[in-house]
């Protein structure tokens, strides 16, 4: 089982995650850019940041065989902090960087105009530097801030076919599917969907254009969700077809759109980045 998670912040993961995440058959990772847990205080904790997902992430997912690219963005809930837009101004020097494959995660957090401002902003941004983008929507009142992001990429010069609306669960993924974008579903031990209900929905929906992920971060969540997923499709009955399609092909067709998908690991990955090793006291 080959395994493209979609969704993943692994600069909050270890490097056993890495490790097991290609044990499972995880090939590749696409990386959004995020909040931290807590409040950046400047721009230039983004910037630095940033470096991190072009950088030393992308050189830590080598040393593991697995292809690694992100997604940048003013993510929706620090738009809301005045101390934090500057962020927009500088994006495009960042969206022009190879291993950039959309401009994410933006959408609605608690749905503010503020955030409304930076949604619009973003999407003009990826339609002006070609891109992709990945869309967050809310985790609070969920149905109608998926009307709201449905109704600001409708008045957006990109097109919903360019699109992954991503966190949804079975309330919102016939609206999802209605807009035309990409499906996005994020799997998790507690909260948001899991392996079961997955497969539930992927049942009354096909496999066109879902793509599943398990988001995982530094709360508690778990980098092996997708190959939970793909083992509990085929003891649905789904065919290895079935799962390739949802786990690989449709998050290879989507971040593709952006024309910097590079999916080859060398075989001899670079032993250092910028002189530091992810190992403590080598060579």
């Amino acid at each position: 089982m080959r395994i493209f998670d979609p969704h993943i912040h692994m600069i909050s993961r270890t490097t056993d995650d890495y490790e097991a995440m290609y044990a499972a058959g995880v090939r590749a990772v696409v990386e959004p850019s995020f909040w931290l847990g807590q409040p950046r205080t400047s721009p230039a904790s983004f910037f630095d940041y940033f470096d991190a997902l072009l950088g030393w992430e992308p050189f830590r997912a080598s040393q593991y065989g697995i292809a690694h690219h992100c997604t940048l963005a003013l993510n929706p809930k620090e738009a809301n902090d005045p101390r934090c837009t500057p962020v927009l101004d500088e994006l495009p020097r960042y969206l022009v960087k190879d291993s950039v494959v959309a401009v994410g995660e933006i959408g609605y957090d608690s749905m503010t105009p503020a955030e409304d401002t930076a949604l619009a902003a973003q999407l003009q941004l990826a339609a002006d530097h070609g891109l992709p983008a990945l869309v967050h929507t809310p985790h609070r009142d969920k149905l109608a801030g998926l009307h709201r992001t449905i109704d600001v990429i409708r008045e957006s010069n990109l097109p919903p076919g360019r699109v992954l609306l991503d966190h949804l669960n079975e309330t919102t993924v016939k609206a999802a599917t209605d807009s035309g974008c990409w499906l996005g579903f994020s799997i998790y031990p507690d909260t948001k969907m899991d392996e079961d209900r997955m497969v539930a929905v992927i049942k009354d929906h096909g496999t066109e254009k879902v793509l599943v992920n398990s988001a995982a971060d530094w709360g508690k969540s778990d980098p092996l969700k997708t190959r939970k997923v793909g083992d509990a499709l085929l003891a649905a009955g789904f065919t290895e077809d079935d799962v390739d399609q949802v786990l690989w092909r449709n998050p290879v067709a989507f971040y593709g759109l952006s024309g910097r998908l590079r999916l080859d690991v060398s075989e001899a990955p670079e032993p250092l980045h910028e002189g530091n090793s992810i190992l403590r006291g080598g060579e």
